[in-house]
């Protein structure tokens, strides 16, 4: 497990390929965000801190999903 966080960390020098994972983790986060507003009537309402934390560890799961396939 050691080796492969110290090729990760590695290969994210790379400013270009540290971009492709930037961008991969913040869409999950704006997916995950409009997903939850829609299910919950949240559309147009402000969030409260329960739901950002909902909607962060969701968007956690959901880029550890994408991650694995």
């Amino acid at each position: 497990m050691e080796s492969t966080i110290k090729k990760l960390n590695e290969a994210l020098k790379d400013p270009e390929y540290r971009q492709g994972w930037i961008a991969n983790i913040a869409m999950a986060h704006i997916d995950c965000e409009r997903w939850y507003r829609e299910e919950n009537g949240k559309l147009g309402k402000r969030l409260n801190r329960m739901d950002k934390h909902t909607i962060a560890n969701n968007a956690a799961e959901h880029f550890l999903n994408l991650l694995s396939k």
